[in-house]
Formats: structure tokens, sequence, C-alpha cells
């Protein structure tokens, strides 16, 4: 199938401000692109492109004082399968992990495994190794805690999930990677496109999604703990540790979201 994607981000700003963003797809998913996707600012503005440490595609611009957009529409080919449920994979030994996985069983800002590592190792220590236990963890987290946009705080960490049991997609997400990093899984926080294709389509706004991957078995497998089913037509955008490393743009001085319009749609077939 054909998704046709993009989005329209405004931001102002008092004074020529510094940015980073990570709004390009990532490098994993540009051999699929069907048409163009690069960055436009209705000003002008030069950007820096470069790759981040952890493999995403990324930019830096000075933002000019006042509003300044940020665009791109792009078409892009996918499978039209939903998301692989790997139930063999296995869990690996941290000793024979590789090297650059190992961050990924580290805490980070958003995902502090120390104030729920007694929780998780009482709570899924008896579950079977592998996709079994992720799976256990994942259905655990999309029952505690309730999705409700009016929740949403940038500040809620795993643990602040965990206790305040509602949030958007990055807290079920961050709650979920904590939990797998404290079980010696290696979990990483991800960030995209994901549109209302094969599913009801969902009233609210269109918005960038989160989810998260773990290292079972030699590869990175897609895991949600939001919807908790396999999804059609995910893009990813960026991977890191959490959603620090992955945030859609990092402003070094007052930055206001003015406009924010995303776009994620299966793109009709010819006799549909």
């Amino acid at each position: 199938m054909k998704i046709r994607a993009g989005f329209h981000l405004g931001y102002e700003c008092v004074q020529p401000t510094p940015m980073l963003l990570v709004l390009n797809i990532h490098p994993s998913r540009r051999a699929d692109l069907l048409s163009e996707q690069v960055l436009t600012f209705d000003r002008a503005i030069e950007a820096w492109e470069y790759t981040d440490g952890f493999g995403n595609a990324c930019s830096r611009i000075v933002a000019p004082a006042g509003v300044t957009t940020i665009s791109t529409e792009f078409e892009i080919y996918d499978s039209g399968q939903p998301d692989v449920v790997p139930e063999d994979a296995v869990q690996h030994a941290i000793n024979d992990l590789p090297d650059e996985v190992l961050v990924f069983l580290l805490g980070s800002r958003y995902c502090d495994t120390d104030r729920l590592a007694d929780f998780a190792w009482a709570t899924f220590s008896s579950t079977p190794l592998g996709w079994a236990r992720v799976q256990a963890i994942c259905d655990f987290v999309h029952d505690h805690i309730t999705f409700d946009y009016l929740k949403a705080d940038l500040l809620r960490t795993a643990h602040g999930g965990f206790i305040d049991k509602a949030g958007v997609c990055r807290d079920f997400a961050h709650l979920a990677i904590a939990l797998c990093r404290c079980m010696n899984i290696p979990a990483r926080y991800c960030t995209g496109y994901l549109g209302d294709i094969g599913v009801p389509i969902d009233p609210n706004p269109m918005d960038f999604s989160a989810w998260f991957e773990v290292f079972l078995g030699g590869h990175w497998h897609t895991v949600d703990a939001r919807h908790n089913t396999p999804r059609i037509g995910r893009i990813l955008m960026a991977t890191g540790r959490d959603a620090t490393d992955v945030a859609m743009s990092t402003a070094f001085g007052p930055a206001t979201l003015a406009r924010f319009e995303v776009i994620t749609e299966e793109v009709p077939q010819e006799g549909d």
C-alpha cells in the first residue's frame, strides 16, 4: 500500500533561537519512499543535517524571531502487513548482548528503572523468558494506564505513569520500556507516524505516535503497549533511550508551538 504522511509545525520564538530537529523519517525507511521527503521552511532558514549517536537523521537550524512553519509531505510504500509477533524470540543472557545494545538496559531520564525494579521483579519474574515476558509487561501496562490526551505531562516519568495510571502514548512506552529493562530485556523508545489504517478512525486530531522495540533473538522487534495489538503502517522517525533523545524539536531558548498538524493516511488505490 501507499501511505501519505507529513506535517506542518509552527514555532514562535521571541529571538533568534538555535534548535535541534528530529523530523525526518528514519534512514531505515528511506528506501521505501515514493516521493522526496525533505523539510521546508516558510522563511529563509539554513538547515544543517547530521546523524545523531542513535542513527537518527536530524537537523540544526537557528529559528528567527517570530513564527516559523516547518513542513514536509511525502508518500511511502508499506507492506500493508501488521507488526510481526515473534513468539519464539529468545531472551539473551546479558553477557551475550552486543555492546551497542547495553545502553538500552540502563535507566534514563524518563525511564527511572531504580524506582520500578522491585515491582518488576515481584510481578514478572515468574513469567517465561523472552517474548512471553514482554507480552506480560505489555498486557500490564495496557491495562494499568488509561489513555487521556488531557492528562499529558511532558515531565512525567515511567514511575509517574505507574502512579498516575493515566497519560498518552509516550507514557505507555516509557513504563513498558522501564519494566523491560528492569527484567534485563533491552528496550528502546520509538517515535513516528501511525495512522488509523485497518482500525476504526480515531476522532482526535492526528498526532505523532510513540511505541518501543525490544532486542530478542538477535533482532529489534516492534512493541506497542498502548494499542497492545499488531498495527499496520508504522513509519519510523527515530529511536533512542526515551523521549528526550527523539524529541521532535529541542530549542535552546524560548519557543512556543504555535501550529501542529500531522497527516498520516492510506492513499486510495485505483478502483477503490
